[in-house]
């Protein structure tokens, strides 16, 4: 048996926490100094987390390898599952004329630039972080900005302010879920605490969106409709984290702003539109649009750029189109097909009957071999022990709905099996930095390194819950990964938490909830958006005009979340 140590390194809480935070730094200052690629940066935290765990926290050889083992085999098996899972589906749709279709009917609602910011970038933007994640929202979202005319750097810049909202609870709930990994908090604790907190941003996005657009005139203009999106998002995502599933907050709360948009739409429209290149047009005048605006090139014919990378490299079907007419009903559900489907599927597996089914032959606990560990007062550390969703995961179900949306699409078993291939080639090093990551993670979590900082931390009193939001936001901003800044932090904001006397639920779902202010900041994003409208290399402008909106959405959440923390709004904690 392992006991973990508080302070192992000279007898002193303070020496040993900084040294156990110095794989973290070491992971920050290879990713924001030294520009190193994330699973060259990964493996090297994980290899000094592991000689810290043996030398410094005493942890026998087998034990630190097994708790890599463990967090490999998590970063794989629940969470790298659900990925490659969700990216097969969207690039299902890609290899159809179905996507192009669904492109279209967005773009034939409005030929109002603001109003398709709000439509591409915050809504369907929304839909596809749901299922993709990973450059996929940003990328897809600026091409069809700039499609319908707007300039190349605007449509970047819209398309990352845009990926905030529904990140944390994005790729089918994969940041949450882990989450309740490593911290063993309950899942739909963490969930409904998340669903508390982004709702809150996801009312001001879209006001900041049409102002990004179109300046004060936009917000004067057009700010009921995205009040109305907003609100309606926000709402969505409180109802779904909190009542329904998780794996479909983002899921239901796209489709249900769409809705309440074009709802929206049929009573009301601005006094004026906005088209290409900023031209203004009376009510009812339809404005010009041409691929590409102006100010730019438009993207290669044949190519969409490709999620989580700086390059175009996904196939497409055609170059994006210019063909705003709307399609005729019955081809707008097929194009929305996909989505219903995955929606029906995660509705069916919330059946009373259906989940007790599921979780009696889909399911198993077991400890995880090698690992006998309690923590410092002598209790069993819970992340010994190992649930395996196998037919109830996520990823399973996403699977499945997969299997039914290549059915619709009449796609063949050997096309739908080479996209597979091709997705799991395309997240290969996704693959290597996430399992690392989670590593990494495992091993700080298992050794006591992570407690050692939390207790540190913890020092910090009533103060840290201004600290908790920060160390989320730069966590996200480095790694580029809601999902692996949970992973990293999760169980040192829990630990302080608890020193401190405020909610662990609470802290842990601030990492997440304020952690996604950075993603628009993120290397592999602003990589991602470069790529996608054309103007490679201008990832430090987009930087430069980004940071402002990114520091101040995290003012705003980090006031939030220290009021939570207080009795004026306590009672907001599950």
């Amino acid at each position: 048996m392992f006991q973990q140590i508080l302070d192992p390194i000279a007898r002193s809480l303070v020496v040993s926490a900084l040294c156990a935070a110095l794989p973290l730094v070491l992971l920050f200052v290879l990713l924001g100094v030294f520009k190193a690629k994330a699973p060259f940066a990964a493996l090297a935290s994980l290899a000094l987390s592991l000689v810290l765990a043996i030398v410094g926290w005493q942890m026998p050889v087998n034990q630190a390898l097994s708790a890599t083992a463990a967090g490999i085999f998590y970063g794989l098996f629940p969470i790298l599952w659900i990925l490659v899972n969700a990216l097969w589906i969207y690039r299902l749709t890609v290899a159809t004329p179905w996507f192009e279709v669904l492109g279209r009917t967005i773009r034939s609602i409005s030929n109002d630039l603001r109003i398709l910011a709000i439509l591409i970038a915050f809504c369907f933007g929304a839909l596809l972080e749901s299922l993709a994640g990973f450059g996929a929202p940003v990328a897809i979202s600026a091409a069809m900005l700039m499609a319908a005319g707007m300039k190349p750097l605007k449509s970047a810049i819209v398309s990352l302010l845009a990926n905030t909202a529904p990140v944390a609870f994005g790729a089918m709930a994969a940041p949450i879920i882990a989450l309740n990994g490593v911290t063993g908090l309950p899942l739909n604790e963490l969930s409904a605490m998340a669903g508390r907190q982004t709702p809150f941003i996801a009312l001001i996005v879209p006001l900041l969106l049409v102002f990004m657009v179109d300046g004060r005139r936009g917000v004067k203009q057009t700010w009921p409709v995205a009040l109305v999106a907003g609100a309606a998002f926000g709402l969505a995502q409180f109802v779904t984290s909190n009542y329904f599933a998780v794996e479909l907050t983002d899921v239901v709360a796209a489709v249900v702003t769409v809705a309440a948009v074009l709802l929206m739409l049929k009573v009301w429209q601005p006094k004026e539109t906005v088209g290409m290149g900023g031209a203004v047009e009376a009510a009812g005048v339809p404005a010009v649009v041409s691929a590409g605006g102006t100010g730019g090139s438009a993207p290669q014919e044949g190519t969409t750029a490709a999620p989580g990378s700086g390059r175009s490299a996904l196939p497409a079907d055609p170059a994006i189109p210019t063909d705003n007419s709307r399609p005729e009903a019955r081809q707008i559900w097929m194009a929305i097909a996909p989505y219903l489907i995955i929606i029906a599927v995660f509705s069916v597996a919330q059946i009373p009957a259906v989940m007790g089914w599921l979780s009696q032959i889909g399911s198993v606990t077991f400890a995880w071999p090698g690992l006998d560990i309690t923590d410092s007062a002598g209790k069993p550390v819970a992340a010994t022990k190992f649930k395996l969703d196998h037919l109830k995961a996520t990823g399973t179900l996403l699977l499945f709905s997969g299997l039914l949306t290549m059915l619709l699409y009449k796609i063949s078993a050997s096309q739908g099996l080479r996209i597979y291939r091709d997705t799991a080639v395309q997240l290969r090093w996704t693959i290597v930095t996430v399992t690392a990551v989670l590593g990494l993670s495992f091993v700080m979590n298992l050794s006591g390194q992570t407690t050692t900082l939390g207790f540190a931390l913890a020092s910090a009193g009533g103060f840290f819950a201004l600290l908790s939001p920060l160390i989320g936001w730069i966590g996200v901003a480095l790694t580029g990964s809601d999902t692996s800044s949970n992973s990293l932090f999760g169980q040192m904001q829990a630990t302080a938490a608890e020193q401190t006397g405020l909610s662990p639920v609470l802290m842990a779902a601030a990492n997440s909830s304020a952690g996604v202010m950075g993603k628009m900041l993120s290397l592999q994003n602003l990589a991602v958006a470069s790529a996608a409208v054309g103007l490679d290399g201008a990832e430090g402008t987009l930087f430069r005009k980004l940071i402002g909106w990114s520091l101040g959405l995290l003012a705003l959440i980090t006031m939030l979340i220290f009021l939570q923390s207080t009795p004026v709004l306590g009672w907001m904690v599950p």
